[in-house]
C-alpha cells in the first residue's frame, strides 16, 4: 500500500553546528537533511563576500527553477537586524542567500558535497533533496537559522 505524501512544511530549522536542515509541520520534524554551509566557517554572516551563512529569522521569499545550482529557494536575508549590523560596521550585508542543490552539471557528486563547507554563504543539499524540499516548502515559510 503506498504511503501518503508528507505534509507541507510550515517552518524550516537550520542548525549550523550540526549541519542539518529540518522541515517541520505542526511542530514535528517531517524531514532532516545534512547540509554544506558557507566556506567562511560557522560564525554568523557579517557582510557581503565573507563566505558565512547568516543566523536569524527569515522566510522563503522566492523560488528559482533556473538557478546556477539546479534549483534554489531564496531566504529573505538580510533582515532588519542584519541591515542595522552592517550599517554599524560600514559594510554591505549582501543578500543572495539560498537553500540550493548542487552546481548545474555536478549533481553526480551527490552526498560527497557535504565533506566540507563550500558555498558562499548558502545552504546546500543534493539535487534529489532540493527536489523534495521544493515540493514541501511553499513561499512564505519561516526559516530559523541557528548556530
Amino acid at each position: 500500500m503506498p504511503h501518503p505524501p508528507p505534509p507541507r512544511a510550515d517552518s524550516i530549522l537550520i542548525l549550523k553546528h550540526d549541519h542539518t536542515l529540518q522541515l517541520l509541520a505542526a511542530g514535528s520534524v517531517i524531514r532532516t537533511y545534512k547540509v554544506a554551509l558557507g566556506q567562511g566557517g560557522l560564525a554568523p554572516k557579517q557582510r557581503e563576500g565573507d563566505g558565512l551563512t547568516p543566523e536569524g529569522h527569515y522566510t522563503i521569499d522566492a523560488r528559482n527553477a533556473q538557478s546556477h545550482y539546479y534549483k534554489s529557494l531564496h531566504i529573505s536575508y538580510p533582515n532588519p537586524q542584519d541591515r542595522a549590523r552592517a550599517l554599524k560596521l560600514g559594510v554591505t550585508p549582501g543578500g543572495a542567500v539560498m537553500i540550493h542543490g548542487l552546481p548545474n552539471g555536478k549533481g553526480a557528486i551527490g552526498a560527497a558535497h557535504r565533506l566540507y563547507d563550500w558555498t558562499l554563504g548558502c545552504i546546500a543539499v543534493t539535487d534529489p533533496e532540493i527536489d523534495e524540499i521544493w515540493n514541501l516548502v511553499p513561499i512564505g515559510t519561516p526559516v530559523d537559522i541557528r548556530p
